[in-house]
C-alpha cells in the first residue's frame, strides 16, 4: 500500500513537471522534455501520452518539418478541454471572464450596474445569470471549467467579505450564495488584479498593483508571488490616511485616500457624472478637470511614498481606471514621490499604467484556476482515465 501511494505521489509530481515545462517552454519535443526535467524518454513518452489523453497537451506536428528519419513531435499546451471562469462584483458593474488553458480568452462580458446599497442576493443572483451565460457559451465549445473564483473589493478571508462600505456589505459570503455548478472561491479584486497583471499583462515579478475604482486597492506581488498579509487582509491602500483633518470615509475615518482619489471623489472634483466625460474634460484641457487629477494624483503619491518608505518597492503599477486617467494622474504622483523620497533614496520607482485596464480583476480570477491546474493535473488526467 505505502509503494502504491508513493507511485502516485511521484507520477502527480511528474505530471505536473512535464506540464510545466511544456507551459514556460513549450512547444517542446518528447526528447527535449526529457532533457528539461531530467526524467527518462520512456517515462517522458507515457506522461505526455496521458496528458495529450486528458485534453491537457496537443501535439503541434514535426519539430523540423523536412528533416529526414522520424522527427519529434512537439507538444503544447491544449486551449480544448480545460478552461475557468472569473466573476467580478465592484461597485458600479458585473464582470465574467473565460480562459482557456493556453490563456485564451473564449468568453467576457461587463454589465454596468450601481451595486451601492443593494442586498447581495439581488447582486448575486444577476451575477448567477451572467456567470450560467459563460458557462453555457463554454459548454458549447466542448470545454469543461475547472473552476471559478470570484473578486469583490474589500478584505476577504475564508470566505467572507468582512467589509465593502462602498457597497454597504459587511459579513457577506458571495461565493456560497452563488448557485453554479463548480466551485467557487473568493478574493480582494486588487490582489487578484495583481495577479492577472503578472501573469497576462508581461509584469515584473515585483511590483505594487494600484487598483483604482470607487474604492481604492493595493496588491503586491514579491519574486512572482502575491503577498496578501499575515491574515489576508494586506492591501488595504484606499484607507491609508493622507490628510487626518480630511472628510469623513465610508469607512469611519476621516482623510483616507479614497476621500481625495477615488472615482467618485474625482467626478465631484471634476464637475461630471460619469468617468468619460472626466475624460473628455481632460483632452479638451478643462481647468477644473485637471485641478481634481492634479489634487487626486498629489493624494495618490503621498499614499505611495508610506508604502515605497515601508516597502522598499521599485515599481508601482496604476491600474482600474487610474489607467484611463494615467496621462494627467502619474505626472502629480511622480512629483510627490520625487520630492519625499529624494533624500532617502537614489531614484523614486518606475511608475507605469496597467496594460490591462479594467480586464486585470477578471483576468487575474480565472488565471488563478488556470495556475491550479497545471500546478497538479493529476486529477484531470485521472477523470480522463476514467471516463
Amino acid at each position: 500500500m505505502t509503494q502504491a501511494v508513493r507511485h502516485d505521489v511521484m507520477r502527480a509530481r511528474n505530471l505536473e513537471v512535464v506540464l510545466g515545462a511544456v507551459s514556460r517552454g513549450g512547444p517542446l519535443t518528447r526528447a527535449a522534455l526529457a532533457e528539461v526535467t531530467g526524467l527518462t524518454k520512456s517515462t517522458v513518452s507515457k506522461l505526455v501520452g496521458d496528458l495529450v489523453d486528458a485534453g491537457l497537451l496537443a501535439e503541434t506536428g514535426p519539430a523540423r518539418v523536412g528533416e529526414r528519419g522520424r522527427p519529434g513531435v512537439e507538444v503544447v499546451l491544449s486551449g480544448a478541454r480545460v478552461a475557468s471562469l472569473g466573476l467580478e462584483i465592484n461597485v458600479d458593474y458585473l464582470a465574467a471572464r473565460v480562459l482557456d488553458l493556453t490563456g485564451g480568452v473564449r468568453f467576457a462580458a461587463r454589465r454596468e450596474r450601481d451595486n451601492r446599497g443593494s442586498r447581495p442576493k439581488k447582486v448575486l443572483t444577476e451575477l448567477q445569470a451572467l456567470a450560467t451565460e459563460a458557462l453555457a457559451e463554454t459548454h458549447r465549445v466542448g470545454l469543461e471549467v475547472a473552476g471559478a473564483v470570484l473578486a469583490v473589493s474589500g478584505p476577504v478571508g475564508d470566505g467572507v467579505l468582512f467589509s465593502a462600505p462602498n457597497l454597504g456589505w459587511h459579513d457577506v459570503r458571495p461565493a456560497e450564495l452563488l448557485r453554479l455548478p463548480v466551485p467557487v472561491e473568493l478574493d480582494n479584486e486588487a490582489n487578484l488584479a495583481a495577479l492577472g497583471e503578472f501573469w497576462y499583462g508581461g509584469g515584473e515579478r515585483d511590483f505594487l498593483y494600484v487598483s483604482g475604482e470607487i474604492g481604492i486597492g493595493a496588491g503586491l506581488v514579491v519574486n512572482g508571488t502575491l503577498f496578501s498579509g499575515a491574515t489576508g487582509l494586506a492591501g488595504e491602500l484606499g484607507h491609508v490616511v493622507v490628510a487626518p483633518q480630511g472628510p469623513v470615509c465610508r469607512c469611519g475615518g476621516h482623510g483616507c485616500l479614497e476621500t481625495f482619489a477615488g472615482q467618485e471623489a474625482l467626478l465631484a472634483a471634476g464637475g461630471v457624472p460619469a468617468l468619460p466625460d472626466l475624460v473628455t474634460a481632460l483632452e479638451r484641457g478643462d481647468a477644473a478637470a485637471l485641478a481634481a487629477c492634479k489634487a487626486a494624483g498629489q493624494a495618490l503619491g503621498v499614499a505611495l511614498t508610506s508604502a515605497v518608505n515601508l516597502l522598499d518597492l521599485d515599481r508601482i503599477v496604476l491600474g482600474g481606471v487610474f489607467t484611463q486617467l494615467y496621462p494627467w494622474l502619474s505626472g502629480p504622483v511622480a512629483e510627490v514621490l520625487n520630492a519625499r523620497l529624494g533624500l532617502l533614496r537614489g531614484a523614486p520607482p518606475v511608475l507605469t499604467a496597467s496594460r490591462l485596464g479594467g480586464d486585470a480583476a477578471t483576468l487575474g480570477a480565472a488565471g488563478r484556476v488556470v495556475h491550479r491546474v497545471l500546478a497538479d493535473p493529476a486529477s484531470f488526467v485521472t477523470r480522463a482515465q476514467e471516463a
